[in-house]
């Protein structure tokens, strides 16, 4: 693997951030899903700060990106990292560059002090499952995400 960086997004990147999502959703086969825009982005990102991104770079060009939060565990007393999500490029994909984005971010983890990195994998998603368990990440089988949105939500708002 030649020499990799990594960069913070900045406010001039979410037109590169929402083309990393639009792809990542095309790999998923839920690009209808997405509706979110670069106003949108700017918005919760940078103005209210509810999350970060990373982009590994190849010869200064972004490969792909990294977009997480920080969560909290009651247990440990203490914030973790979410990831959100984790794309690369095709053409960069079997080179290390997504190990090595991961490894960036747990080193963002222990220097915040963090007591945690998580995130989800889609089920069928098998080459990112062998890659992660490669790692030594831990499947939380035990286990069920739930989720809200939409008319539910604000159904169970009202």
């Amino acid at each position: 693997m030649s020499e990799l960086s990594f960069r913070f997004a900045e406010k001039k990147d979410c037109g590169l951030i929402l083309y990393f999502i639009k792809k990542l959703a095309e790999y998923e086969n839920m690009l209808s899903d997405v509706v979110a825009t670069e106003e949108l982005l700017e918005e919760w990102i940078f103005e209210k700060k509810k999350a970060e991104v990373i982009f590994p770079c190849k010869d200064g060009t972004e490969i792909g990106f990294a977009l997480f939060f920080h969560n909290f565990s009651t247990f440990l007393g203490r914030s973790g990292i979410y990831l959100e999500d984790l794309y690369i490029l095709p053409e960069f994909r079997n080179k290390g560059y997504g190990k090595a984005t991961l490894k960036k971010l747990a080193q963002i983890t222990i220097e915040r002090g963090c007591g945690r990195l998580e995130w989800c994998c889609l089920d069928w998603n098998k080459p990112s499952i062998d890659f992660y368990l490669s790692l030594g990440a831990v499947a939380m089988d035990e286990w069920t995400t739930y989720r809200m949105t939409g008319e539910t939500l604000k159904k169970l708002a009202e």
